[in-house]
Parts: structure tokens; sequence; C-alpha cells
């Protein structure tokens, strides 16, 4: 892959997966742990490794400190083996830097949850500069819609059926649900940017079904 340069005040789809497409998330705590490291690790201060090696549950509210933030992060999607977020980059250097901190703190804790050694991450993770605005917004819907492959592969060539969009909308472990007014993850994220584009969470709704019915009644 060419290598990426990254710019402050730019955009990027950031990716990667399990080594060996070993699935990463083997239960919720796995989740919410990796959660807990985007919001912990998007910051210019070091992270305690206490922070990483730390098996139980650990929660955003109690974060002790303001954080001065090395990313934006617009969206994501955590699927059983691999992940996709949606990056704006704030500072020089902050996307790597980032990704180096969190990717390093996850590993750590899911090693020594489940007692193994060496890489979880399949090398370094991938990554590509967003240039215009119509790829922006479309890939904010295409990491959204990561989770109907859990529901319904092929859904790509075939559409989706009612069933599977709303899955999507309940899935758990995307910020789907805060782009239709939820809530769920505001700390970790910043919608401003997308809210700009869309005057309600209705009309981000319909735009992401507008690619996906394929001629089926969503």
């Amino acid at each position: 892959m060419k290598k990426v340069q990254f710019n402050s005040d730019s955009y990027y789809h950031v990716y990667n997966r399990g080594v060996d497409k070993r699935d990463i998330f083997l239960d919720k705590r796995d989740y919410q742990r990796f959660l807990y490291l985007l919001f912990t690790c998007n910051d210019t201060k070091p992270i305690l490794n206490s922070q990483f090696y730390y098996k139980g549950f650990a929660s955003i509210d109690k974060y002790p400190r303001e954080r001065d933030l090395l990313v934006d992060i617009l969206c994501f999607c955590l699927m059983p083996n691999h992940y996709h977020l949606l990056l704006k980059q704030r500072v020089n250097n902050g996307i790597p830097f980032f990704m180096q901190k969190f990717g390093t703190g996850y590993t750590m804790y899911f090693n020594t949850r489940y007692k193994r050694n060496g890489v979880l991450l399949q090398g370094v993770f991938k990554a590509k500069y967003i240039d215009k605005e119509e790829y922006l917004t479309h890939l904010s819907r295409y990491i959204h819609l990561n989770a109907a492959e859990l529901k319904e592969p092929g859904w790509k060539e075939k559409g989706l059926t009612k069933h599977t969009f709303e899955s999507i909308k309940r899935y758990s472990w995307s910020s789907y649900s805060d782009y239709l007014g939820k809530e769920q993850f505001s700390k970790i994220l910043n919608r401003e940017i997308m809210a700009e584009l869309y005057r309600s969470p209705q009309q981000y709704e319909q735009f992401v079904k507008d690619w996906v019915t394929k001629d089926r009644n969503l």
C-alpha cells in the first residue's frame, strides 16, 4: 500500500483487522475496553500503563482529567475481527500517534486478559485519505453499514431487508445510533462536522437507505 501522508485538518478512513483474520473481540467487555481506549488515548498526554493492563470495567465517565485531542472521531464500527474509524487529524502526527497508543493499549489488554503473547492486529493500520465531501459522507454510511455483514452477507449485491436494516440501528458497537439521535457515544465522537451536512437524524437515515434499498421497501 502506498504510504499515506497525514495532514492536520484532513480526513482519513482508518481500519485494521486481527492477525490471520482472527477475532479481536470475544465478548462485551472487549468491545467496551476498545471504546474506552478510543477515548483515553485521544490525548496528547501519555496514558498510564495501568490503564492498558487493567482487566476490569473502565468507565469514560470517571476519567480524571481533561484531554488535549489528537484527532476528531467522526464515526466508527467495531466488528468481531476488524474495525473502521473515520478520523480528522487535529495536530501534527496526530493520527499515527493516536493509532500507536490505542493499538498498543488494546493488544496489551487483550494479551493480559487471555494470557497470550505476540501481535494481535495485522501489521500497521491501513488508512485512506478523503479528498472530497461526497467521499466523506459516503464513507460514514459505508462504515455504519458494516454491521449488515453479521446478518446478511452479500447485501451489497442484493440490498438489505428491512429486518437487517433495523438490526443495524440497534447494533451496540457502532456510532450509527448517535447519528440517529441516541447520544450513546457523545464523549467519544465529534458529530458537528457531519451535522453541518445533514439537518436532522431522519435526513441522515434516508441518506443511508438511499444506498442500500435496491428496490426493496425499507
